[in-house]
């Protein structure tokens, strides 16, 4: 049996360079959203991954503290979505579990969270969750979002969490769009089909 004690999130090299390239400071969320959108299509033109971008701001300041991309077919991990990505990211840089220690901080993400991040949202310690394209989107690509609560927003602002979706939906769904059309992967899309 050979078991593996070391796991972390690797960007792809082309993402710092990228980022240094970004000169619109993140004082929106439209702004943030461009970005995590910006990274989703790059991610499908580079071929390292998923359509899916997020990144961590902190919301007074609009200073980048992490971002991320879906890593699933390159890395071979389930669990490398854009959102769990980007917040592991800015756990390991602030060097903290809980992201409400290091002041308000904000998960800008290019799709409404599939059941795996819904759940992560609430530990990471995020303060706010802005979205772009919705799960009908994600969906309509082929991808299945797994099971979450219908009143997840509510769920979310019960906590604390201030929750705004379909920012930019138009753009982060077209991007959905291209990657399906350009034949990308469509990994989990028959895990929605219960079989009797």
């Amino acid at each position: 049996m050979m078991i593996s004690s070391h796991c972390s999130f690797g960007l792809p090299g082309w993402v710092e360079p990228f980022l240094e390239d970004w000169q619109e400071p993140l004082s929106t969320i439209s702004v943030r959203m461009r970005l995590a959108i910006a990274l989703a299509q790059e991610n499908i033109h580079q071929k390292t991954g998923g359509p899916f971008g997020a990144v961590v701001v902190n919301e007074q300041t609009g200073e980048l503290v992490a971002a991320g991309v879906n890593l699933v077919t390159t890395s071979g991990l389930s669990v490398a979505h854009a959102e769990i990505v980007a917040l592991s990211l800015a756990q390991t840089a602030l060097g903290e579990w809980n992201l409400s220690h290091a002041g308000p901080l904000q998960l800008v993400t290019t799709c409404e969270p599939c059941a795996m991040c819904f759940g992560a949202v609430p530990w990471s310690g995020v303060k706010s969750l802005i979205c772009g394209a919705r799960k009908k989107d994600a969906e309509s690509a082929g991808f299945d979002e797994g099971d979450k609560p219908d009143q997840w927003v509510r769920s979310l602002q019960r906590r604390g969490i201030v929750v705004q979706c379909s920012v930019l939906r138009a753009e982060a769904a077209a991007v959905l769009a291209l990657y399906r059309e350009d034949g990308g992967a469509i990994y989990n899309a028959d895990h929605g089909q219960h079989k009797d």
